[in-house]
């Protein structure tokens, strides 16, 4: 019989792997005439300035309470948090880390009409704090429309948009980049999800909508810059918006049936490849979302050596101010000492990262949106931990417990694994997300490449913030030579390495 030919997300994931042997010969010159700007300009259009916002008790009247909200909402989504000087100027910082600095994502907020936002379309103007109202139409009914009436949007008066301008992340990463800009994508909806809980927003992800009318809505030049994102914000001093969960993930096709992709073409290729449009299958009705979809967890290795995770959980504070603070303060970490973290650390961060229903009694919410967490995996390789034999171990959310897979120091592994960055020999914990990509592109297509990138994000800003409260060194690895992982740490051979978290000791 003649072999099944890989799907476009495997013939994309199997093109971009980083390789010993090959990653030097391709010697990618930066184009240091060309840099992109990582902030969008608009020639026309109303500016509304929510600095003014971030400070108490200064206006009255049915917008103040509004802008409040949505200014810490922003600030600590997608905020300026600090600025560099480099040789071309300067660099700014954000409060979502991205993979080189280069923050490929946009923000639109999408307006019905409330006291503070006329109908219409803004721009996060991150910049300047402010939003930018270049359109003034009611288009709510277009924006159902294109999200397929999904339910979150039948009472809510705002939502936000995430688009990436791929060139961002590709003038560096090429064709690799489009596994970056949805990790970068997953870190923003961390931080929504998170900024959310003290913002008085409930966020409701949409990752199913018609990719081409959602582009068309919001005048996007559709050959350098795409929708990725659709978040439905529930007010939820409004009773009428206090609203059960939905499914966030929809299929698209799964396309095995394509032409010799070019380098440099490839990022593109799969985008367009991964689109729902008004050709695909309509949506009979969008399921409720009451439990978590993990049931049990997928490992289970016979005669391993089990650890507890089972902790006491961080105490954010009064109105969450300490996640409020972490959050502007959220630094990627350059340099480890090397020196061990406390076991009490590790499963500090496990438990505000996996295990969120913990966090229920300080009101964050107990059963965050994610695409599909059930198809993410996650190892961990302990270096220097003190109480904790060093080894691979699988995490077993569930059952809250740490399961050895292998006994050994791989420091050295480590540092050849991610490309000789001293951050994965030095760290004393390196956490790894994986996903069956197979099975993961047959329940949903080849747009499952985006859901699992996304999510693999937004656990591993999970993982910062936990870290960073904590005192701990925090960073994410996107580029690694991703065949070798497996082999070297025992992971199953089935499970693709996704994302790479390094903790430690920060110099």
């Amino acid at each position: 019989m003649p072999e099944i030919r890989q799907s476009i997300a495997q013939h994309y994931h199997e093109r971009t792997k980083y390789d010993p042997e090959t990653i030097h010969s391709k010697n990618h010159q930066l184009d240091w005439e060309n840099q992109p700007i990582p902030f969008k300009k608009y020639k026309v259009g109303t500016t509304i300035d929510l600095k003014p916002y971030l400070q108490e008790k200064i206006n009255q009247g049915k917008d103040s309470k509004e802008g409040e909200n949505l200014s810490n909402l922003l600030v600590c989504s997608y905020g300026l948090t600090g600025k560099m000087p480099t040789i071309m100027g300067s660099h700014y910082l954000r409060a979502a880390p991205s993979a080189g600095g280069l923050y490929p994502a946009e923000v639109y907020l999408i307006s019905r009409g409330t006291p503070l936002l006329p109908a219409g379309l803004y721009n996060y103007q991150a910049k300047t704090h402010s939003l930018l109202r270049f359109w003034d139409n009611r288009i709510w009914p277009e924006l159902q429309d294109a999200c397929f009436w999904h339910p979150a949007l039948e009472n809510t008066k705002l939502a936000i948009a995430i688009t990436a301008i791929f060139y961002r992340s590709a003038w560096r990463y090429e064709d690799r980049a489009y596994r970056r800009i949805f990790l970068d994508t997953g870190h923003l909806l961390g931080n929504i999800e998170l900024a959310s809980a003290f913002s008085n927003y409930r966020p409701h992800l949409i990752g199913g909508f018609n990719d081409e009318a959602v582009n068309q809505m919001l005048y996007l030049d559709t050959t350098e810059e795409q929708a990725i994102a659709i978040v439905a914000l529930a007010d939820l001093l409004d009773i009428e918006q206090n609203l059960p969960q939905w499914q966030t993930a929809l299929p698209s096709g799964t396309q095995t049936d394509y032409p010799f992709i070019a380098d440099g073409e490839l990022l593109k290729y799969l985008h367009e490849a991964t689109h729902i449009n008004s050709n695909s299958p309509k949506v009979p009705a969008w399921k409720t979302r009451e439990t978590p979809e993990h049931s049990e967890d997928k490992y289970n290795f016979p005669f391993c050596t089990k650890v507890s995770t089972v902790t006491s959980s961080i105490s954010w504070g009064k109105n969450l101010e300490g996640l409020r603070k972490t959050i502007l303060k959220r630094r990627s970490t350059r340099v480890y000492t090397g020196e061990t973290i406390a076991l009490k650390e590790l499963l500090t961060v496990l438990d505000f990262t996996y295990q969120p229903h913990h966090y229920f009694n300080q009101e964050l919410d107990r059963n965050p949106d994610y695409f599909d967490l059930s198809l993410i995996e996650t190892f961990i390789a302990v270096s220097g931990v003190d109480g904790l034999e060093e080894g691979c171990y699988y995490y077993a959310p569930m059952a809250q417990e740490l399961r050895q897979i292998r006994f050994k120091n791989f420091q050295e592994e480590l540092h050849f694994l991610c490309l000789g960055q001293d951050l994965g020999r030095d760290a004393a914990v390196v956490l790894f997300h994986t996903a069956d990509l197979k099975k993961a592109v047959g329940k949903y297509g080849d747009r499952v490449y985006r859901y699992l990138h996304a999510d693999a994000g937004h656990l591993g800003q999970r993982l910062n913030l936990a870290a960073i409260y904590l005192g701990l060194g925090v960073s994410g690895i996107g580029g690694f030579f991703d065949d070798h992982v497996n082999e070297v740490l025992g992971i199953p051979v089935d499970e693709a390495v996704v994302y790479i978290t390094t903790l430690g000791s920060p110099r």
